[in-house]
């Protein structure tokens, strides 16, 4: 699929554009070179109705704006799209946008917002985190997270009880690696933890990868009754969202094509 350039352009003077931070090919800072580190961004939005009422030759160069934005930066980085329409009332679209640089976040979503789409819309939730080695597994830090083809996506902010960084290390083990054991009886469930202390509000930004929703609700209820679950401060909101490209999301939005070779919604 060829790139789309059309309409996104930095409005303020050039001394004030935005500047990608250089693109450095060591393997600490490029994705393809598997980084120890990325940054990976939550952004939720939520369009006003009243954009839905506009002519649809203009709701069309709003949606091919904002998706020229999106696979700009998706040329070299991850960007996956999600759908709540139907699953949230306060959100319609997610976009996880992800990079070794923070500068790469920043400057993409200064760009989106130039579009036309952008401006009826507003970001109700928006959860920043990284990637990094977990205390309680042998598992290297990923590169990269949510990057199977499951159709869902159920993603939260996640807190714990000051009471639970007191405990003993060997004892959070102990907990932990039963939280753990519950999980892996659910192998269809891709199980996705970024961190955020320092960063934003939550300490951690949970994300769950399925492609039935029934399992991930039987998984949720089980992990309720475990011993880690008493010092949870916090694990809302939760959000419902369906895997599908950046088209078909900005489609479900008005429901109608975004004006390509061929209809996104066929």
């Amino acid at each position: 699929m060829p790139t789309l350039r059309v309409g996104i352009k930095w409005r303020g003077s050039a001394a004030d554009a935005p500047v990608a931070a250089p693109r450095s090919t060591t393997a600490s800072t490029t994705i393809a070179g598997v980084p120890e580190r990325t940054f990976a961004k939550f952004t939720f939005f939520k369009l006003d109705p009243a954009w839905q009422r506009r002519d649809p030759e203009a709701r069309a160069e709003d949606k091919r704006e904002f998706l020229a934005a999106c696979e700009d930066f998706a040329q070299d980085r991850a960007l996956r799209a999600y759908s709540t329409v139907g699953t949230r009332g306060d959100t319609d679209l997610l976009l996880l946008s992800q990079s070794p640089t923070l500068e790469d976040i920043h400057t993409f979503h200064v760009v989106l917002a130039q579009s036309g789409l952008a401006k009826w819309m507003t970001t109700p939730h928006s959860y920043l985190a990284m990637t990094k080695r977990s205390p309680y597994s042998e598992a290297e830090a990923r590169p990269e997270i949510c990057t199977s083809e499951r159709r869902y996506l159920f993603v939260y902010p996640f807190e714990k009880k000051r009471e639970w960084y007191r405990l003993p290390a060997d004892e959070r083990q102990r907990i932990m690696s039963d939280h753990i054991e519950v999980g892996r009886r659910y192998p269809e469930i891709a199980i996705n933890t970024a961190y955020s202390f320092g960063l934003d509000d939550q300490e951690f930004v949970v994300s769950f990868e399925a492609d039935d929703p029934g399992q991930f609700l039987d998984l949720v209820q089980e992990l309720r009754g475990t011993e880690s679950s008493s010092y949870t401060h916090r694990d809302t909101p939760i959000f419902t969202c369906v895997s599908t490209s950046v088209a078909r999301a900005l489609d479900a939005l008005d429901g109608a094509a975004t004006a390509r070779s061929a209809p996104a919604l066929a």
